[in-house]
């Protein structure tokens, strides 16, 4: 079977990450063993996770400024672009996904032909992340607003483990918000009003054993519904629509 020197690169995994040094070490190294290349975009940290992640065998490129998740994943993509690759993994750097469960991304967007494919913390079960009822309202009402932009059932529009390929990856790389949630629900929801596809699958998430989140529930829920009004009124940014005679990609050619 002939195959096509573009699609011999698998997707680049791109880890955010931001003062992670007590676990960006395991994560850079559990997808080194799954034969994965790894770059980890370190934004602003004030200790060794710079250090550590190259130690462990990552391309790290370090931010200057704290630009947020959304900053260091628009850096991420540029690099993967640069690099000539189809389609980039994001993983989070606190080691709460399960690097497993990569490929199961890979194969959905190879066997779909899918633009974003989502790894969903609620859709298989109604228990893998213990989340205070009001936090999980309002998930469900970024769910619901997520699966009709995207005309698929969404369960986890806040996911940031999620691949991601060209030409929405393109799109990304070009224009990709900062702000809290911007990067996730909003990205998902522009994705899918331009006419990309989007999947989901469930995948499990591990409780985080050190650190804790940057953002604190309370906090967290207001910004969740203000994302709402932002969908409601006016999203932060735009891509260009999906054209798929415009846009023909041989990158999930089995």
């Amino acid at each position: 079977m002939k195959v096509d020197q573009e699609v011999q690169k698998s997707p680049l995994v791109v880890v955010p990450a931001l003062n992670e040094q007590a676990t960006i070490s395991g994560v850079v190294g559990a997808i080194k063993k799954l034969g994965y290349d790894v770059v980890v975009v370190d934004d602003g940290s004030g200790d060794k996770t710079a250090e550590l992640a190259s130690q462990a065998g990552a391309v790290v490129l370090r931010m200057k400024l704290n630009l947020g998740v959304g900053g260091a994943l628009r850096c991420g993509f540029r690099y993967a672009m640069n690099e000539g690759y189809d389609a980039i993994i994001q993983c989070d750097a606190d080691g709460q996904h399960p690097e497993s469960h990569l490929k199961e991304l890979v194969d959905v967007w190879k066997s779909t032909s899918a633009h974003l494919v989502i790894g969903s913390r609620f859709r298989d079960t109604q228990d893998s992340m213990k989340v205070a009822w009001h936090r999980r309202f309002a998930m469900r009402v970024l769910g619901f607003i997520a699966s009709r932009a995207c005309k698929t059932r969404i369960t986890d529009s806040t996911s940031g483990f999620r691949l991601i390929a060209k030409p929405l990856l393109n799109e990304f790389a070009r224009s990709f918000p900062s702000h809290y949630l911007g990067d996730t629900f909003e990205a998902n929801v522009v994705a899918g009003r331009a006419g990309y596809k989007v999947k989901e699958i469930g995948v499990p998430i591990i409780d985080r054993k050190v650190g804790k989140s940057s953002t604190g529930s309370g906090r967290s829920v207001i910004l969740i519904l203000r994302s709402v009004l932002v969908v409601v009124f006016g999203l932060h940014f735009n891509i260009g629509r999906f054209n798929p005679q415009a846009n023909r990609h041989p990158s999930v050619k089995l």
